[in-house]
């Protein structure tokens, strides 16, 4: 039998009637939702500071108020990870809910991943559980399933080996649910959001409108397989290149570890099944590792910035004064971090102001926050009659502002009590995995023949032949990248190097990068170590979240083949 499942969020703030168009659009089982993110998770612990029964995503309760009797005639169940930090208050508040507006549902929670305690100055600590604490509560009757920090993929995982009857050990099973649950866990991403291929010509033409993405869902079977699709008549589309972007997405190497089993995406086999669907088979899974990953966010400081705008000519002494001039301004109290960019979004003789000008951002870090606040604004301001010609910034600075680091660490499985708590308040431990296996990299796959040399070679930018995803996972960055035919693929194999991807992007040449081949996905992940500092909310970059790294990728020259563009 077929499990339906959807998804209606990839992050906290995600399109709000999701959830409607998901219960509405066609038939499904399970409806998931995906709100925690590593800067989500600080968020939410700042906001159980100021209030200790908060640190959930309040935003579920409102889609759950317009959309509860919905689920409840349809006979889909809810999982979702918008607990946060405090997944039992999100279920009372559901029971609440569910009371008032006179629908009879039965609302259970996971609960465990909430390591606060044991890790001293972490504003948020929680372990990554799987998805055998949501099995059991789907198992004892439950129609809501509220969780904390769980791996995205176990809100697939869970419902699966509830539905199914899989228990721990099956690993190509749940090998097969983690890479659908990965596919669904980013929403749109998997029906042509953020798709490197966007504007093909014709795209739209084709049924391929992108201006409101329909969410995917997958239909699961008892093995382990699936075929990802969406509701007809929603918008996007479904095909190898999107499930394969998103299977590159915030991964690493071929071993793709979770609590419950280690996927091998080297063994992801993907087929068009028909329009607007993606058949994925073959996934063979391993035993999990002994340790689960935890995620600590802590307060980093304070930070703040200034962005000036220089117009014109001169541009370059125009930043070097104003450098100067503000060196000598905080040299009084100088913060313990102070960053420069300059931007250069002019343009010879522009005919626009705004495209005359270029940008000159100034960030500065420190423990205290008046050496980022007070002192920083009168700094910038006294220059305003002082300094370059036509000086002025885009926004006036303000006080500092706190910023968060995300660490990661690990712990042995043993010592995290996953426990599901049912709707009558009956509590069940979920066991660690007994089977568990070091988690190691494999070596490099055999890889094609190279691409016949000799031939006629154009200066093109990448993305004319491969596309890229990129993503975080604290301080580092993978980008993925893929092309779509045999021939391509010998080509990029062999040219994409570490050495040619540092050249490329020169952020990385001094940085740890690792290249891992993909030869089924015709694909290579490379991962880069501490491109983003201490984590998104550390705001190391211009991009923190190293979304557009792929993008900047495919915009680089190299020689390609005439023949492949």
């Amino acid at each position: 039998m077929t499990l339906r499942i959807g998804n209606a969020s990839g992050f906290y703030g995600d399109r709000f009637d999701a959830l409607r168009e998901m219960l509405t659009g066609g038939g499904l089982d399970v409806l998931t939702g995906d709100y925690l993110a590593e800067l989500t998770m600080l968020i939410l612990g700042r906001d159980r500071l100021k209030d200790p029964g908060a640190g959930y995503a309040r935003t579920f309760l409102r889609q759950l108020e317009d959309c509860l009797g919905l689920a409840h005639e349809r006979s889909v169940k809810i999982v979702t990870n918008a607990g946060g930090l405090n997944p039992a208050a999100l279920a009372d508040a559901v029971r609440k809910l569910a009371d008032r507006l006179g629908i009879p549902v039965r609302v259970a929670h996971v609960e465990g991943d909430d390591l606060t305690a044991a890790h001293p100055g972490s504003l948020a600590a929680h372990a990554y559980l799987g998805g055998f604490g949501i099995a059991e509560c789907l198992r004892a009757g439950a129609d809501i399933v509220v969780t904390g920090r769980v791996t995205d993929a176990a809100l697939v995982t869970g419902p699966a080996a509830a539905h199914f009857g899989w228990q721990p050990g099956e690993y190509d099973r749940l090998a097969g649910a983690v890479v659908a649950g990965h596919v669904l866990e980013c929403g749109t991403q998997a029906t042509g959001g953020n798709y490197a291929f966007f504007a093909e010509a014709g795209a739209e033409a084709a049924g391929r409108d992108l201006r409101r993405p329909g969410f995917p869902l997958a239909e699961l079977h008892e093995d382990g397989s699936c075929v990802i699709t969406k509701h007809p008549g929603t918008g996007g589309f479904v095909d190898i290149g999107t499930v394969t972007a998103q299977l590159l997405y915030e991964t690493g190497g071929a071993r793709y570890a979770g609590p419950d089993v280690t996927a091998r995406l080297d063994s992801v086999r993907l087929s068009q099944d028909g329009p607007d669907r993606v058949r994925i088979e073959g996934v063979r899974g391993e035993a999990p590792p002994p340790t689960l990953k935890v995620g600590r966010n802590r307060l980093g400081g304070f930070r703040n910035e200034v962005v000036f705008v220089l117009t014109g000519l001169d541009i370059e002494a125009k930043a070097a004064l104003v450098r100067r001039q503000m060196a000598d301004a905080l040299a009084k109290s100088p913060p313990s971090g102070v960053r420069w960019e300059l931007v250069r979004t002019d343009r010879p003789d522009a005919d626009t102001e705004e495209t005359a000008s270029a940008l000159l951002r100034l960030v500065v870090r420190d423990r205290d926050q008046e050496t980022v606040g007070r002192a920083l604004s009168a700094a910038a301001v006294e220059l305003a009659l002082a300094s370059y010609p036509g000086f002025h910034v885009l926004a006036p600075p303000g006080k500092g502002a706190p910023y968060g680091v995300f660490e990661d660490v690990y712990v042995p499985q043993g010592e995290v009590p996953h426990v599901a708590v049912l709707d009558d308040g009956r509590r069940i431990p979920v066991p660690p995995a007994q089977d568990t296996l070091v988690l190691q990299d494999l070596p490099e796959p055999p890889l094609p023949e190279p691409y016949p040399a000799g031939g006629p070679t154009r200066r093109a930018p990448l993305g004319l032949l491969a596309g890229a995803r990129s993503g975080d996972k604290g301080g580092n960055a993978n980008v993925g990248v893929w092309v779509r035919s045999d021939e391509a693929w010998r080509w990029l194999a062999h040219t994409l190097t570490v050495d040619t991807f540092r050249h490329l992007l020169p952020e990385t040449r001094e940085l740890a990068v690792t290249r891992h081949p993909l030869p089924d996905l015709r694909a290579l992940n490379f991962t880069v170590e501490g491109v983003l500092g201490e984590g998104v909310a550390a705001q190391h970059r211009f991009d923190p979240q190293a979304k557009a790294l792929g993008e900047w990728l495919r915009s680089r020259h190299l020689d390609i083949p005439e023949a492949l563009l």
